[in-house]
């Protein structure tokens, strides 16, 4: 038989793959009576052998597959150990099946090789993760979430009904799912970064899905941890970060021709919204990491629903008061949205800006009241973390309205 670069190539990888798998299995192989049956030299020569079986015939696969599983049965019934297992009877004859693989896509191999060789040599932090690091509560938390994103989620259907007040059902849920797992992800930044620099920067990423939901989440968290007030309204503050980023890329996509006419007030809440959150994020206490506060569950469902059914609602009056009242009530709507999704709001604002219906002078005042609305919606979202977080997370949220608001007002003088 004449072998092609392409089959040499593939060889080459499944020698590679049962090489670089050994190589990690033969570290933990030991040593003595109680040493395991395989190690570098076993795994290369199968996988080889896998490579070699598929050159040859189909058959000669299935011959050289029993054969391994022989070994592999062989390999567990001399194991002497005190804890034995399968996990390098399963990694033979995968190897084998990488060696197959290889002469057909030699790239694919490569990289299962890798993540197989990486995932044997992992574990002792896998089982300390699994054994002592997730709670239960964790675990248990993660099924539901996957339960709420791979079960219900699919099977919701994709459409306005008209008993949800014209709200999306799917999307609804979809809105839940990005509520718990904002809540799941500062849980995570919790436990890995501490209360001080995990929450800050869980509350910046999450204010790019929704700052008024992450200013809800972080005021559920002092709820429940009393000590983190410091962090979590730093977390808050953190999120308008996001806010006006965003904003100024809408802006700049929709309506580009606007940019110098909203710039000066966008620009000035960026800082001043900067400005308050690195003297938050510096005054905010730590304390809670020295003492070791409680983690509690990852997110709330109840807390999620509760939100998601709030903004869905809001949705659902904006598209009523639109249909009833006309085009004339397009940036009334537009205030209205703004109490749910300020993007939202932006993007019609900026989109009759752009479309001549809405001249210049009046697409900033409107667009200004349209983030103003928004922040009502952060305050009352700030609320309901009680009087302690609401005096934390209040006056900045005004600062940075107020800075918003400036150049506008200085401009009209």
């Amino acid at each position: 038989m004449i072998f092609e670069a392409t089959t040499l190539t593939g060889l080459g990888v499944a020698f590679g793959c049962g090489l670089l798998i050994g190589v990690e299995r033969e570290r933990s192989k030991g040593s003595g009576p109680t040493r395991a049956f395989v190690g570098v030299r076993s795994f290369a020569l199968v996988s080889f052998m896998g490579g070699l079986a598929q050159t040859l015939s189909a058959s000669m696969v299935l011959v050289a597959a029993l054969l391994v599983l022989a070994l592999s049965v062989i390999s567990h019934w001399r194991d002497r150990s005190d804890d034995p297992g399968v996990t390098t009877e399963l990694a033979l004859f995968l190897a084998f099946l990488l060696g197959v693989n290889a002469i057909g896509n030699p790239a694919i191999s490569a990289g299962a090789a890798v993540v197989v060789a990486s995932l044997l040599n992992l574990r002792g932090p896998l089982h300390h993760f699994v054994r002592v690091t997730l709670k239960s509560g964790e675990l248990r938390d993660a099924l539901i979430l996957a339960g709420a994103a791979l079960i219900v989620w699919p099977l919701l259907p994709d459409k306005e009904n008209a008993w949800l007040l014209g709200a999306n059902p799917r999307r609804m849920w979809g809105l839940v799912l990005v509520i718990m797992t904002m809540q799941g992800a500062a849980h995570i930044a919790l436990r890995m970064a501490g209360p001080r620099m995990g929450l800050a920067l869980t509350g910046l990423a999450s204010g790019f899905v929704s700052s008024t939901a992450t200013i809800a989440t972080m005021g559920q968290r002092y709820r429940h941890e009393p000590a983190l007030l410091g962090v979590t309204a730093s977390a808050a503050t953190l999120s308008n970060v996001a806010t006006y980023i965003l904003l100024l890329v809408v802006t700049l996509t929709i309506a580009p021709d606007h940019v110098g006419h909203l710039a000066p007030s966008l620009g000035s809440a960026l800082l001043a919204t900067l400005l308050i959150s690195a003297w938050r994020l510096r005054s905010a206490s730590d304390g809670a990491t020295r003492r070791g506060q409680r983690i509690g569950r990852a997110f709330s469902i109840r807390q999620a629903l509760i939100f998601a059914a709030l903004l869905s609602g809001a949705t659902g009056i904006v598209s009523y008061a639109n249909a009833y009242l006309g085009a004339t009530a397009a940036q009334a709507g537009a205030m209205l949205a703004a109490l749910a999704d300020v993007h939202a709001a932006a993007s019609s604002i900026l989109s009759l800006a752009a479309s001549g219906t809405v001249q210049a002078p009046q697409l900033v005042p409107t667009f200004l009241l349209a983030v103003s609305a928004n922040s009502v919606s952060k305050l009352i979202a700030a609320a309901s973390g009680g009087k302690r977080f609401f005096v934390a997370v209040a006056p900045g949220l005004l600062l940075m309205l107020l800075a918003m608001w400036l150049p506008y007002m200085l401009s009209q003088y």
